[in-house]
């Protein structure tokens, strides 16, 4: 029987649930293929799964943890950035919002999307990120200038992730449109919605509120380095 809630520890809850074709490693420690996705996470923080967890590459992107608890970081592994998070669900939307124009994003987008994420650095964002759920994206003369979409999906909930605007666009509330139709979509699929943000990002939480998401947790996100 699991002691924790599945979201205290979202990437091993999707490594051994919806997600784990995508997982490489064992019983004792798993990480998305890097192509995916840079997080990983230890069955426990027993010395076994800890080596397990520092024998899986470390990327040259790194290896993150999403813990909401204290964590056992891997013999060896070197911290390379560490952030206070604030993990938020929303089981239902508030009313309102404005509607906008959009389309389904695919592969024939991979290389729009990619640059993009990278231009406004909405969180890591790889090859194959986009592969990890559903996104969608608002065009202007065929230029991809916002999206949003999915990233981690565990049993009931789905992680609404990637969302980023061009920096010519903003504040036309291009974001919080496409989150609400990721966000409603979840909820149609009798899920619950959830997402990560700085805890120092008081107006981007206060954005997330008004669409319906409530403050779960803190979590702690690390990102790590190999030795050396």
């Amino acid at each position: 029987m699991s002691l924790f809630h599945p979201l205290d520890r979202p990437v091993w809850s999707a490594l051994t649930s919806r997600q784990a074709p995508l997982a490489l490693g064992d019983a004792r420690a798993l990480r998305f293929d890097p192509a995916y996705a840079l997080f990983a996470a230890a069955a426990d923080a027993s010395p076994e799964s800890t080596a397990a967890l520092a024998a899986l590459n470390i990327s040259a992107n790194g290896m993150g943890l999403v813990e909401a608890g204290d964590m056992a970081l891997p013999p060896g592994a070197v911290v390379r950035a560490q952030a206070t998070c604030v993990q938020m669900v929303a089981g239902s939307l508030n009313a309102g919002g404005k509607a906008v124009a959009f389309e389904p994003l695919g592969e024939a987008d991979a290389a729009d999307m990619l640059a993009l994420a990278t231009l406004t650095v909405p969180g890591p964002f790889f090859e194959k990120t986009h592969r990890l759920g559903d996104f969608i994206g608002i065009k202007q003369d065929g230029r991809l200038i916002a999206m949003a979409g999915e990233r981690m999906r565990l049993d009931g909930f789905t992680e609404v992730s990637g969302v980023c605007t061009h920096p010519d666009f903003r504040g036309r509330g291009y974001a919080g449109a496409l989150m609400r139709v990721v966000t409603a979509r979840i909820l149609a699929q009798g899920e619950q919605a959830f997402l990560h943000v700085y805890a120092a990002h008081a107006a981007t939480i206060a954005l997330y509120e008004t669409l319906g998401f409530r403050v779960r947790s803190p979590v702690t996100y690390t990102v790590l380095d190999g030795p050396g």
